[in-house]
This record gives structure tokens, sequence and C-alpha cells, in this order.
């Protein structure tokens, strides 16, 4: 184990991509 920061970071910049990804089929549609 490195840091336990990085699996939350990890999840944290999923979301953030899940977000982006939401916001161009948004725009897109």
């Amino acid at each position: 184990m490195k840091s336990p920061f990085s699996s939350s970071r990890r999840a944290a910049f999923t979301l953030v991509e899940l977000l982006v990804v939401i916001a161009i089929i948004g725009v897109l549609v």
C-alpha cells in the first residue's frame, strides 16, 4: 500500500469522467 489516497482519488476522477461524458452526450443530444 503506497498511499490510501490513491484509490479514493481514482474514484473521484472516474466520477468526474462520468460527468464529462454525460455532459458531452447531453450537448450532442
